[in-house]
């Protein structure tokens, strides 16, 4: 008869709680740091609490997003630049929000792993705690899951979930109020953003070009460095355009790119006519275009090719909308407008 082994512990089946604890005390302080009127963004309990008083609203609609990184991530893994990828979780999620003219509040994160590498995933929380800090919400808790079996050696994975409030009167889009004649403003991105790059990867792999190699259009920094800028976060110039009523609607361009994200904010009966000429495709596209033989079409359906929010706005208002972006830091330009569908 066999004898059986008895002491068997969770760390021998693949699962570290000290190594979960000790991330625990290791993303406490980056968690405080994003507090906010209305949360205090403690760790450690079974749910977070969020003050909609405290935070100035008195009729407010809750709006929630979720999203990830996508195949980013890959590149992330496996050239070990994970400091960033937590701001494009944070920055797909809260400008999802901004596009229903919504004020990010809370934020919580879902970090999934075979094996826990503490400084591994702290470095992926304080780039979720800078994105939370850029876009004015509160970090108020998350979950890592240590899955072994579930995940190739060094793998993982992220989810972002996040939660604003508008005012009952300020949601967008505005469809009511748009008109043909009313104009398109492009915001700049910073790149790819979080999306396309299933298809990067793919024009990478076929250029022969390792990770490390220098960018051929970023001078000083490796192609993994460029392709790893983080998605531009546009809460703080955006949001308060849209509570002061001057923006009709904002569409986040992510994956569908210009083709199929600003009809989903645009009415029935107007569709977004963009001048193409109005802007350069920046050099990260463009290399990626004649790199991969990608036509027009395809560019525009796949990427943001440098437009990471569309907003629109009134004619009569364009001008102070610009004067504010542009004060405000970002690359605003007219790209557009809407038109009555044939």
């Amino acid at each position: 008869m066999t004898e059986r082994r008895n002491g068997l512990t969770y760390a021998e089946a693949g699962v570290d709680i000290d190594a979960g604890a000790a991330l625990v005390e290791k993303i406490k302080p980056l968690a405080k740091a994003t507090r906010r009127p209305g949360a205090d963004a403690s760790l450690g309990g079974f749910g977070a609490l969020f003050d909609l008083k405290a935070a100035g609203y008195d009729d407010p609609l809750l709006v929630t997003t979720t999203d990830g990184v996508g195949t980013k991530l890959k590149i992330a893994i496996e050239t070990g630049l994970a400091d960033t990828v937590g701001i494009d979780l944070v920055a797909m999620c809260v400008n999802d929000l901004l596009a229903q003219g919504a004020e990010p509040l809370m934020f919580l994160d879902y970090y999934a792993t075979g094996k826990l590498d503490v400084e591994i995933a702290a470095r992926v929380v304080a780039g979720i705690a800078e994105g939370c800090r850029q876009a004015g919400a509160a970090l108020v808790g998350g979950e890592t899951a240590e899955m072994p079996g579930m995940y190739g050696e060094g793998d993982y994975d992220l989810a972002g979930f996040s939660v604003g409030a508008v005012n009952r009167g300020a949601v967008l889009p505005a469809l009511d109020a748009q008109r043909p004649g009313d104009l398109l403003i492009g915001l700049g991105s910073s790149g790819p953003h979080s999306n396309g790059y299933s298809l990067v990867r793919r024009i990478v792999a076929q250029s022969g070009l390792a990770w490390d190699a220098p960018c051929p259009f970023a001078e000083g920094q490796t192609l993994a460095q460029a392709l790893m800028a983080p998605t531009r976060i546009y809460v703080q110039s955006v949001l308060p355009l849209a509570k002061g009523g001057l923006i009709k609607a904002a569409a986040h361009i992510t994956g569908g790119g210009l083709i199929e994200n600003p009809p989903r904010v645009i009415a029935e009966g107007l569709v977004a006519a963009f001048d193409w000429a109005s802007w350069s495709l920046p050099p990260v596209f463009a290399w990626l275009q004649a790199e991969g033989g990608v036509a027009d079409a395809e560019m525009r359906r796949t990427f943001n090719c440098g437009v990471g929010l569309v907003l629109v706005v009134a004619k009569d208002k364009a001008e102070p909308v610009l004067a504010a972006l542009l004060n405000a830091g970002e690359d605003a330009f007219i790209c557009g407008q809407l038109e009555a569908a044939a």
